[in-house]
């Protein structure tokens, strides 16, 4: 069961799941360089920044956003754990919220109206001078998800050395992907023959 979601939530779990397990036991972050975000913005055509070459700046705002998205994630896993990454630094929710608003309001927009022959219409929110702000967009589409029912969905990966948010897509999964689910069942066993031995 594989369900699919919407674009925000798409690119706001993208933003979160720059700080990801390294694959040797510690965290790594795709946002520690401004080369970094440049990189992670080309792959991502719906940032509408696929031209920006980060600086410095651009990374401390996206980083700030990106902060905040982390700590509204993992107040919406409660009662859930948040990601063990998140844990002991996470924002105070009020900061979390406000930084997202002020962002999100650094683009104008206005409202764009698609009807195709056969389909409901559609209004999506573009920005008014044709070329988004790369924070508005990001705090724009944690917004979106936030407000979604996908939110829900959203869960924490408490794998050993995971630190991944994901969605949930089936009733019994509890790990964002495979090999975190692997790596559960290996400690899990791992821990219950240190306890009869």
């Amino acid at each position: 069961m594989n369900v699919s979601i919407g674009a925000d939530a798409h690119l706001a779990l993208d933003l979160a799941l720059t700080i990801r397990h390294d694959g040797h036991g510690g965290v790594a972050d795709d946002l520690a360089t401004a080369e970094g975000l440049t990189a992670w913005v080309r792959e991502r055509p719906e940032t509408g920044a696929q031209g920006v070459e980060a600086d410095d700046t651009d990374l401390a705002a996206v980083r700030d956003v990106r902060a905040a998205v982390r700590a509204l994630f993992a107040r919406a896993v409660r009662p859930g754990e948040p990601s063990p990454a998140d844990a002991a630094r996470l924002m105070p929710v009020r900061d979390a919220v406000e930084r997202l608003n002020s962002r999100a309001a650094l683009a104008p927009t206005v409202p764009v109206l698609s009807w195709t022959e056969g389909a409901d219409p559609v209004v999506r929110q573009e920005p008014t001078d044709g070329d988004a702000e790369l924070t508005a967009t990001l705090a724009r589409a944690a917004i979106a998800f936030l407000a979604s029912p996908d939110r829900q969905r959203l869960r924490a990966c408490h794998a050993p050395r995971c630190v991944r948010y994901f969605l949930k897509d089936h009733p019994r999964q509890e790990w964002c992907k495979p090999s975190c689910g692997n790596r559960a069942r290996v400690a899990r066993h791992h821990e219950r023959h240190k306890k009869t031995a």
